[in-house]
C-alpha cells in the first residue's frame, strides 16, 4: 500500500512464522516482500508485536518481523536489507528500549506512522526482584540487580490490551479507509485478553507459594498483576550472567519460600537454572517470555502459550486446581 515505492529487490525478509496466527487472516508468510505490498504494510520488530498487528489489521495489512522465529530479540542487529524494507513499509510498530538497533533504524526512517508500544502504556523500574516480597528478600539479602525500564509489557495482559487499543487507534487514523475493521478487531482482541486476564487472576490467587524463580527478569509485570513475587537469576538482560552471591541467595531464599521450581526459557541458555535446580533439589521448567514461537513454544501463538505458562506457575505455586 505504501505510495513511497522505491526501486528496490523485492527478495522476503523471513517473517513472523506460519505457527502464529492461524485464527487471522493477515499475509505475513516468510516469502512475502516487507513492503510494496497492496495491502497496509506493517514492519514489526518482534512477535508480541506482529501478533498484535495481525490481530488488530486482519485481511487489510501484510505484516512483516524483524526478528525471525528462534532468535532472541534483545540481540537482534538489523542488516541493510532490514533497514531497505523498513523504509518502505507504511507503518513501524516497535518498543523503544527493548532493541536499541531497531530504535535507531525507526528515528533515522521516514516512516509517517510510527508507533512505539511503550508510549502506548506504563513501564517501570525494574530489578531482578519484583513484586510482594521483593523489599524484604533485597534488605535480607542485599543482592537486588539495580534497576531499569523494564519493556516486558506483554506479559501483563492488561497492559498489552492497552497497547492494543493504542495500535488500532493509530492504524485507523494511518489507514481510515479500513477503520471499522480496526475498530472491530481492536475490541474483539482486548475482550479475549480481559478474558486471559481473569483466567490468569482466579487461577493464581490460592497458591500456597507467590514466589517463583526465572531465568531472567521477564515477568516482573505479571508477578505484580497477580500478587507474586519474581526472584530472577539474571536481570532485565537474559544473556547477563549472576554473581555468586545472588546464585547463593536464590538458594536460601528458595528454601525459605518453599520454592519447588526453577523456570528457563526456550531462548536463552539454561545451565544457571540447572545448576541452582540441582544444588537445591528443586524441578525445572519452562515459563516463556513469548518472545517469539518456535517448535520448542508449548503453543501455536501469544493465547496458547500463555495458557501454558498459567498451567506451569499453577503447578509450581501449589494451585489446589493444578495437577
Amino acid at each position: 500500500m505504501n505510495i513511497r515505492r522505491r526501486l528496490i529487490p523485492t527478495a522476503a525478509l523471513t517473517a513472523v512464522s506460519a505457527l502464529t496466527l492461524a485464527a487471522t487472516s493477515a499475509c505475513s508468510s516468510a516469502d512475502a516482500a516487507g513492503g510494496n505490498t497492496a495491502k497496509f504494510d506493517v514492519m514489526a520488530s518482534f512477535y508480541p508485536l506482529a501478533f498484535l498487528a495481525e490481530s488488530i489489521g486482519g485481511d487489510h495489512v501484510h505484516v512483516t518481523s524483524l526478528t525471525q522465529p528462534g532468535q532472541e530479540p534483545h540481540d537482534l542487529e538489523i542488516s541493510a536489507r532490514q533497514t531497505a524494507r523498513l523504509q518502505e513499509s507504511d507503518a513501524v510498530l516497535y518498543l523503544s528500549r527493548l532493541q536499541p538497533s531497531v530504535d535507531d533504524a525507526v528515528a533515522q526512517s521516514g516512516i509517517r506512522t510510527k508507533i512505539d508500544a511503550a508510549s502506548l502504556t506504563t513501564l517501570e523500574d525494574h530489578g531482578n526482584e519484583v513484586g510482594g516480597h521483593a523489599a524484604e528478600h533485597s534488605d535480607e539479602h542485599g543482592e537486588e540487580e539495580p534497576g531499569g525500564k523494564d519493556p516486558h509489557i506483554w506479559l501483563d495482559p492488561v497492559r498489552y490490551a492497552e497497547v492494543a487499543e493504542g495500535v488500532g487507534k493509530a492504524f485507523e487514523k494511518a489507514d481510515p479507509d479500513h477503520a471499522d475493521a480496526y475498530r472491530e478487531n481492536t475490541a474483539a482482541l482486548v475482550k479475549k485478553l480481559d478474558a486471559l486476564d481473569a483466567r490468569f487472576e482466579k487461577g493464581l490467587k490460592d497458591t500456597d507459594s507467590k514466589v517463583f524463580i526465572t531465568t531472567h527478569a521477564a515477568f516482573g509485570y505479571l508477578a505484580e498483576r497477580y500478587g507474586l513475587t519474581e526472584e530472577a537469576i539474571n536481570g532485565l538482560d537474559p544473556e547477563s550472567e549472576p554473581s555468586a552471591a545472588r546464585v547463593h541467595a536464590l538458594e536460601r531464599m528458595a528454601k525459605a519460600d518453599g520454592v519447588t521450581t526453577v523456570f528457563y526459557e526456550t531462548l536463552v541458555s539454561d545451565r544457571t537454572a540447572k545448576t541452582i535446580a540441582s544444588d537445591t533439589d528443586l524441578r525445572t521448567d519452562v515459563l516463556d517470555p513469548i518472545e517469539g514461537i518456535t517448535r520448542k513454544s508449548r503453543g501455536d501463538d501469544y493465547f496458547q502459550v500463555m495458557e501454558s505458562n498459567l498451567e506451569a506457575l499453577r503447578k509450581a505455586l501449589g494451585n489446589p486446581g493444578s495437577e
